[in-house]
């Protein structure tokens, strides 16, 4: 009896012995997966003629963060369903356009597929401290319910300003609130229909962006032009002239520098005329700036649209570039929360010269 009890603790011993020896890799390998966030890559590929590259698989790409290869760890093909925020700017110029804007966004939400979810943004005025302001106004949660989608397309109404940069924000923190359902990792986006020159907003740009790009959002942008209506109303008698808010005067001079001598005015009609159009200018030209790095930055593209009915088109061409996206996922080599900007290069392998790869460019890991 003693020989075979010592003859079972040694085989137990044994087995124990092993098993310390085989198991720690396994639990240290799960430790990084569960410490390290997986960085998700949404991007779109190309021909030489600009149509997209279709049935592509994960060996076609290669994915590099600050210069450093990454291990591919997961795949979407482009028929995986997508998650969309449709902000519009239902301000200033366009108010008197709103049945367009409606018709615009319709095209927009006929053309995607099922399974597509939706929520749709736009402003509202409200009453605070006496008076009216605007502030952004989600009219529906995301659903592919495309009769909900309609029923809020009614329901969108206008703002007395532009909360724009707000309206960004609320995209980040509350229609994409929360970590997205599997399905749709790495397949979020935003498209705006809008001039992009804020003027009442609380929060700004860089706030927006960071928050965005934080939930690794897709940016597309339809830039309507507004420009030659507003600068029309700009001109003239101070008294009946369309104004700047004083958020958009402190915008304008922020451009210059500390030491700049130029006079800043705080009083509309103290303003000329060529104060007035070089001001309009700059503020423009800012947008315009803002709308290009955000998109560069997350992966999207910018529309150009000379009215409404271009963006009708245009919502079309988006719908179409959202349909034809790839994501790809990987756990940084580097697994440090430094708060550091990386960057992301993807490269593609195995396909004609001339191939082209639009992608999220980088992140900030918090």
């Amino acid at each position: 009896m003693r020989v075979f009890c010592s003859f079972f603790l040694i085989f137990t011993c044994s087995i124990c012995v092993l098993y310390s020896q085989t198991k720690p890799p396994t639990e240290e390998k799960e430790v990084i997966r569960v410490d390290t966030e997986v960085v998700d890559v949404p991007l779109t590929v190309t021909d030489k003629t600009g149509k997209p590259v279709l049935n592509l698989k994960k060996n076609n790409f290669a994915v590099f963060e600050d210069g450093k290869p990454q291990e591919i760890e997961e795949f979407a093909a482009i028929n995986a369903p997508f998650e969309v925020a449709l902000l519009l700017d239902t301000s200033g110029s366009t108010r008197a356009d709103l049945d367009l804007i409606r018709a615009a966004a319709r095209v927009f939400i006929n053309s995607l597929r099922p399974g597509d979810r939706v929520s749709i943004v736009a402003f509202r005025s409200v009453v605070k401290d006496n008076r009216s302001v605007s502030v952004p106004d989600v009219v529906n949660p995301l659903t592919d319910d495309r009769t909900a989608l309609r029923s809020a397309l009614d329901r969108v109404g206008t703002g007395n300003g532009t909360p724009y940069y707000d309206a960004l924000l609320e995209v980040a923190e509350t229609v994409f609130k929360g970590t997205p359902r599997e399905e749709f990792r790495g397949r979020r986006a935003l498209v705006a229909l809008t001039d992009g020159v804020d003027s009442a907003s609380v929060s700004n740009f860089d706030s927006a962006r960071q928050a965005l790009s934080d939930r690794g959002v897709s940016a597309y942008f339809i830039n309507l032009n507004t420009r030659d209506f507003f600068e029309d109303k700009l001109l003239g008698d101070c008294e009946a002239a369309m104004r700047f808010s004083q958020a958009q005067l402190r915008r304008y001079y922020a451009t210059f520098s500390r030491d700049s001598k130029l006079e800043r005015i705080s009083d509309f009609c103290r303003l000329g005329d060529f104060e007035r159009l070089a001001i309009s200018k700059t503020l423009y030209e800012l947008a315009d700036l803002e709308m290009k790095a955000l998109a560069k930055l997350s992966g999207g593209r910018v529309f150009p649209a000379a009215d409404l009915n271009d963006a009708r088109t245009a919502f079309t061409q988006v719908a179409a570039d959202i349909g034809t996206r790839y994501n790809l996922g990987y756990y940084p080599t580097n697994d440090k929360r430094d708060g550091k900007f990386r960057s992301i290069r993807v490269e593609l392998k195995g396909l004609p010269a001339g191939a082209n790869v639009r992608a999220r460019e980088g992140y900030t890991p918090n």
